[in-house]
């Protein structure tokens, strides 16, 4: 199977190209190790929405339901055994990407239970468990960026677990993300890990940032479209600082550590009038990730362009580009903390919404006491 030259061409511009879904009906069908192949996907993340969209449209788990059932009929245990065994295989299939990028890429990314956002000790316990229960080296624990959730970050990496950290809207919530992940460096390098194996990235949400902002202009407003790359491009900005080697990072390089990668999410375009590929297209930069929705990289595969680096040496003008947003009466810190809040209920939503359709089809199953 031909690569798609686009796709291609944006892996070699430095940006990994990571599928933001994930089934058992890619895994089972051949469709995952196929969209490696030709669109250049060398890793995977999931979150609630997308295990209660798999688990809830496809009849491909019957048989892994009904075995989890005859095992244990508690729907929390039953949602686990499904969820790990995906990501267990997937991690499977992108063993050889793991291998060849020495642990970089070849990534399955799983997420804590949402209802543990503001908990800190219950959710470094279940990053944990997750790690255990997949146990692959490539998979990658998500943690959101939330008060409690720097700590467990930190807590995390020091036990030397991957991690994927989500929900981060703002610049400054980023710079703490990366704070937190140096922390558990700092921690993990005093437990005597080796650090050059620990491997984390830092997902920043694009498309959501100009949905809520966008709201708040007018229609005629030539700011609209522009805070989601504009705010994505400062958090460039800061991780060049904070992992710049001369700086507090550069003792953990000596010993063998990775910064943090950053990863663009939410990279799916909302607006109808924006180019479907506003967000792969506007945050080409070396050292990054774009998990894409299939219909995002199906579109950049298509009409992708690639225009140079469009995110180092755009800061003045992505600081600008807030000023204006501010001074036309956005609140952006109110937008940020707004923007958090809705993206832990929506994980919550959908996991309860998971949590149901598992329920209903273990209701449907014989008892086998």
């Amino acid at each position: 199977m031909m690569t798609n030259a686009n796709l291609a061409a944006l892996s070699a511009a430095g940006v990994s190209v990571w599928l933001d879904d994930l089934s058992r009906q890619l895994l089972t069908s051949g469709e995952l190790a196929a969209r490696m192949s030709a669109l250049s996907v060398v890793g995977v993340t999931t979150n609630p929405a997308i295990f209660q969209s798999a688990l809830s449209d496809s009849s491909a788990y019957e048989s892994a339901l009904t075995a989890a059932v005859s095992a244990d009929r508690d729907v929390d245990a039953v949602v686990r055994e499904l969820t790990t065994a995906d990501v267990r295989d997937a991690c499977d299939v992108l063993a050889d990407t793991y291998a060849s990028t020495d642990g970089v890429d070849g990534r399955v990314s799983l997420e804590v239970d949402p209802r543990l956002a503001d908990k800190t000790e219950e959710t470094v316990s279940q990053a944990v468990e997750l790690r255990a229960a997949v146990d692959r080296p490539n998979v990658m624990i998500k943690i959101p960026a939330t008060a409690a959730g720097l700590p467990a970050i930190t807590e995390v990496i020091g036990k030397g677990i991957d991690v994927n950290v989500t929900l981060i809207f703002s610049v400054d919530q980023y710079r703490k993300v990366a704070e937190a992940y140096i922390d558990g460096l700092e921690r993990a390098a005093e437990a005597g890990h080796d650090l050059s194996t620990i491997h984390s990235v830092a997902s920043v949400f694009v498309s959501r940032l100009d949905t809520e902002v966008d709201s708040r202009l007018s229609g005629d407003s030539e700011l609209r479209g522009q805070a989601g790359l504009a705010n994505a491009r400062l958090c460039q900005e800061v991780y060049d600082e904070v992992f710049d080697t001369s700086g507090r990072f550069g003792a953990l390089a000596d010993r063998g550590a990775r910064p943090q990668r950053l990863l663009w999410a939410s990279t799916g375009v909302k607006d109808p009038a924006y180019p479907d590929t506003l967000y792969v297209t506007g945050l080409v930069t070396h050292g990054t990730v774009n998990t894409m929705p299939f219909a995002t990289m199906e579109a950049f595969a298509d009409h992708g362009v690639l225009e140079g680096d469009t995110v180092r040496g755009s800061a003045a003008a992505s600081h600008a580009t807030l000023e204006a947003l501010r001074a036309e009466g956005v609140d952006l810190d109110e937008v940020f903390t707004l923007l958090e809040k809705q993206g832990v209920d929506k994980f919550v939503a959908a996991w309860d919404d998971l949590l149901g359709t598992v329920t209903a089809r273990i209701d449907e199953i014989p008892s086998s006491s």
